[in-house]
């Protein structure tokens, strides 16, 4: 069920019988065709669990199921999305990001500290909140949420990728995370929020990257 591109923030997807999709409340811009909108209370594919760890970690960004026979047109706050294909790796991404995404993924949290817990490290150690990042594993396409476009960015072995946190959108594949400090001329001035950190991604994957440094 892939997602269409509209512009930099639209876009559109063909909802089949027998398949679902899950959206961010609010999400919806416009549909045709017989198409049912309800509120999600499981946390998407990855049931309850997934649910409760997203409300321990302060992630409990609403759901929307989505069924029936249509095409779905998406859009939230005049954010640029950008889709991201995934044929069998797993997605690891803040929830107050995902825009939409396929019903065929499985949905989980990870736990801060762990593979992917990116975002969760940063707002661990500038506002001590943040336990878990969001994971979707399997086939099937995610639309993400961005200020200003997304650049995705190769991490190999040979080469990392720093990122500063509060351009970081999303990552996937084998990748390992270290945050460290970043003292200078911002936190001098007192912009003391994310900027004190880099983030060094390493491994072999994909990072994707804003091109603002403002939050969602």
């Amino acid at each position: 069920m892939p997602f269409t591109a509209l512009n930099s923030r639209m876009v559109q997807a063909t909802i089949t019988p027998g398949q679902r999709m899950f959206s961010q409340r609010g999400a919806m811009l416009a549909y045709r065709g017989e198409v049912a909108f309800t509120p999600n209370i499981q946390g998407g594919q990855g049931g309850i669990g997934s649910m409760i760890g997203r409300r321990i970690a302060g992630e409990a960004t609403p759901l929307m199921t989505v069924e029936g026979s249509g095409t779905v047109m998406f859009g939230h706050g005049g954010h640029h999305v950008h889709v991201v294909d995934l044929t069998g790796e797993t997605l690891y991404v803040e929830a107050d990001r995902l825009l939409a995404f396929d019903g065929s993924l499985q949905q989980g949290t990870m736990f801060l500290g762990a593979q992917g817990g990116v975002m969760g490290m940063v707002r661990g150690q500038v506002t001590g909140q943040g336990l878990f990042t969001t994971t979707l594993s399997g086939v099937g396409s995610a639309a993400v949420m961005a200020h200003g476009g997304v650049l995705e960015l190769p991490i190999t072995p040979q080469r990392p990728v720093h990122v500063d946190p509060q351009a970081y959108v999303a990552h996937r594949g084998e990748v390992r995370n270290k945050l460290s400090t970043a003292l200078g001329w911002r936190d001098m001035v007192g912009r003391g929020s994310g900027e004190a950190f880099q983030l060094e991604l390493s491994g072999q994957g994909t990072v994707y990257v804003q091109a603002s440094e403002e939050k969602l």
